[in-house]
């Protein structure tokens, strides 16, 4: 099979042939459809990957080639994917709590295991999520990391029917966060810079639009009646602090961003309005296939530009360099 790998922390994006994997006991081989670039995926070329040479990738779609012995969910044919949850193993602390997401001892896809930059990928049947007939696998991909964060973080906030759900940011995750939230019944704000994103917040089913730029976010925000929840897509932590003030009493700032600087928030902005600052990471396999359903019976879309996997260092850099709209996608034939 074809694969694209990295052989060393540091070391580029390379096309290798590779023996198609066995499959153990309680794994699935899944051939693979299209493969989500992912900001995440500099990760192993950081030196974070458990070992060398690693396939990147984990917003995985395709179909069950083979199923290993007492797999008995799966069967041959099946439209699966596989997100950054790449399996549990049922008996760390936080497993038997059913804390699936938070296991350090399980797989994390493209990590500790060769994620979806390839022809085949092997995963525990237990990160497997059912993709719906009514999705392509291209339009799935990208749903199983950034459609989940985003589906993920809204739905276990807390917020209620009527609430208003800002999303700050409109790029890969933020153009999803709109329309969930819009979809998911909430007065939706779209926070981003310029005024020219206006329009496309409004036909992501936005009913507000602050430029950040021109205004103060969290006078507006409080103009409106405060956020109950923002979700932070971006990765600047000046712009995530700005918001604070403007989340209403006991309102949330979700980051699902992750900057480099550290956030700057007023305890007093904490305190006297009971507000709290948190994070949230993407889900489990369930999580994921909750989201994949939601979205195609709600019409949720990622906007993405598909390459071939041969062409994956040229998508890679397409997505590093923040031109692509808004997700770039890996096909293979």
């Amino acid at each position: 099979m074809k694969a694209i790998q990295i052989s060393a922390p540091g070391a580029s994006l390379e096309l290798v042939e590779r023996d198609i994997p066995e499959v153990p006991r309680g794994h699935v081989l899944v051939k693979v459809a299209a493969n989500g670039v992912c900001h995440s995926d500099t990760m192993p070329g950081a030196g974070m990957a458990s070992s060398y040479p690693r396939v990147p990738g984990h917003e995985v779609a395709g179909t069950v080639e083979t199923v290993g012995e007492g797999v008995t969910v799966w069967t041959p044919g099946q439209r699966v994917g596989v997100g950054w949850f790449g399996g549990a193993c049922f008996e760390c602390e936080s497993c038997r709590r059913g804390d699936f997401v938070s296991c350090r001892v399980g797989k994390v896809t493209g990590l500790s295991s060769d994620g979806g930059y390839a022809e085949y990928l092997v995963a525990p049947a237990d990160a497997l999520a059912a993709i719906p007939d009514a999705l392509s696998f291209e339009e799935a991909a990208p749903l199983l990391c950034a459609g989940v964060t985003t589906f993920n973080a809204i739905r276990t906030s807390g917020v209620r029917p009527g609430d208003r759900v800002a999303v700050l940011g409109l790029g890969g995750l933020g153009h999803l966060g709109v329309q969930f939230a819009a979809k998911l019944g909430f007065e939706t704000i779209a926070i981003a810079r310029g005024t020219d994103k206006a329009d496309f917040a409004h036909q992501l089913g936005a009913d507000h639009y602050i430029d950040s730029t021109s205004t103060d976010v969290a006078a507006a925000l409080n103009d409106l009646g405060g956020a109950d929840l923002v979700i932070a897509t971006v990765t600047d932590a000046a712009a995530m602090s700005a918001v604070v003030p403007g989340l209403s009493p006991r309102g949330r700032l979700i980051v699902l961003g992750v900057p480099e600087d550290a956030l700057n928030v007023s305890a007093v902005d904490l305190v006297l309005g009971s507000r709290v600052v948190a994070g949230h990471a993407s889900g489990t396999a369930k999580d994921s296939e909750d989201t994949l359903r939601f979205a195609a019976r709600t019409g949720v879309r990622p906007m993405i530009e598909t390459f071939p996997l041969e062409d994956a260092a040229e998508g890679f850099d397409r997505m590093m360099s923040g031109k692509a709209r808004f997700r770039v996608v890996l096909t293979t034939a």
